[in-house]
């Protein structure tokens, strides 16, 4: 570590130098005005894509001047190259968004293009600092006894970002083969494809150690510490792994569906190994719920086999009304509603007779579970306005006050004083 501590430090002597200051002024100083520039939108009606070619070719014009005037330009040209690769990502990400969904394109340049890029441009930077041979050969230290070079982690690190990344695509179509030949649902399908993604990095990790020197004997140690360690600490994050690969073969949860959550519809946005993300309509909020919630807590889910469900409101008429015709009125007025289905056919129902009114409940079939509070709304609002054109009285709740006669056994309930009068 302390070799490659000084092999860092040395480059500091050579950033130092005037003819790299001059360098790195010029080249950071026309990357910024660009920016500023296109931020700003100095050109007026040019696009804003014009004004990175510029910027490099005044970079351009710039590197041939240090050269006619006998001045170092390779860290300028280099940083301009450099320069011209960002913007070809660019480009590239417009191009892919032609074919691709926006999600796919943000993966693909988040996970490994631009990554990928940074890599390279950092590798080509330190070659023109120093020696690449040389900073490869620093000593790190120890592990388990084995020495660990510069360049064994950064070769170890580059192997298990790539297995890491790159496992996913392979891992799904050999997936979707194995669906096809056998037939299975596509929550099988998808614990299949994580169940290879994992076992795909576990080999890599195991891969990396054994590139790293270790021995089987240190490999052996660190499986006991793990297994101890889900004994123990992370049995909770085992529980949940085992639980999600067990929702994704049984299928009970699945990407798509409405669960009622705390009263709230949510609908399941992705299944995961640790915890399902839920949608929560009513105020856009994404839920984490673990995945042993579901095996431990009942749960309702209204799109099991389809997306139907039957709605309910609630509505009080005076009893001066006919129940029938209440009933009728109630049915046809939820059937007018658009996003009510006419099939099955809107039902009302005579529940009781309340203190002050005949209560009554109207039901109805939505076609999705999380439209439910605004389907609600638009009938209630239906509703008032035919027993306004109706005359159909909702009352208000009523109560009549009588005086207490004192003593008690002197008080009549049915009589009054002349100069009484009840309170209403």
């Amino acid at each position: 570590m302390k070799e490659l501590l000084l092999e860092v430090l040395g480059w500091l002597g050579y950033l130092e130098r005037p003819a790299v200051v001059v360098q790195l002024l010029v080249s950071v100083g026309l990357m910024t005005l660009t920016r500023i520039a296109r931020r700003h939108h100095w050109l007026g009606r040019w696009p804003r894509l014009a004004y990175t070619p510029l910027g490099l070719a005044a970079l351009g014009l710039a590197s041939g001047l240090l050269h006619h005037l006998n001045h170092p330009y390779g860290l300028a040209r280099l940083l301009g190259q450099l320069w011209l690769g960002w913007f070809a990502l660019t480009l590239l990400h417009r191009l892919l968004g032609r074919w691709m969904q926006p999600e796919r394109v943000h993966q693909l340049e988040s996970r490994l293009l631009r990554p990928a890029y940074l890599l390279v441009a950092t590798l080509l930077v330190i070659s023109e600092l120093d020696s690449l041979r040389d900073l490869a050969v620093a000593p790190l230290g120890a592990l388990f006894g084995v020495p660990l070079t510069a360049g064994k982690l950064f070769q170890a690190g580059v192997i298990v970002y790539v297995v890491l990344v790159g496992c996913g695509p392979p891992a799904a179509g050999l997936a979707w083969l194995v669906q096809r030949a056998v037939g299975f649902s596509d929550g099988s399908r998808k614990a299949m494809e994580l169940m290879l993604r994992y076992s795909v990095v576990a080999i890599g990790l195991v891969a990396v150690a054994l590139h790293l020197g270790l021995n089987t004997t240190a490999l052996i140690a660190v499986a006991g510490g793990l297994s101890v360690g889900l004994g123990f600490g992370i049995k909770e994050v085992f529980s949940n792994f085992v639980s999600g690969l067990w929702l994704l073969f049984e299928g009970s949860v699945r990407p798509g569906e409405v669960l009622m959550l705390d009263g709230d519809p949510c609908e399941v946005r992705r299944l995961g190994l640790r915890a399902t993300l839920l949608w929560r309509d009513r105020d856009n909020a994404e839920l984490l719920i673990p995945n042993q919630t579901f095996f431990t807590e009942s749960a309702t889910t209204y799109t099991a086999s389809d997306r139907m469900r039957r709605s309910q409101v609630s509505i009080g008429a005076a009893y001066h009304h006919n129940p029938a015709e209440v009933i009728g009125l109630l049915e046809a007025t939820a059937a007018q509603v658009k996003r009510v289905l006419p099939e099955p056919a809107p039902k009302a129902l005579m529940l009781n007779y309340g203190d002050y009114a005949i209560n009554y409940a109207l039901r109805f079939w939505i076609s999705n579970p999380m439209d439910n509070v605004g389907i609600c709304s638009e009938v209630n609002q239906a509703i008032w306005q035919a027993f306004q054109e109706h005359n159909i009285e909702i009352p208000l709740p009523q109560q009549v006050e009588y005086s207490m006669q004192w003593p008690p056994e002197e008080h009549r309930t049915n009589s009054r004083s002349p100069n009484q009068q009840p309170a209403v």
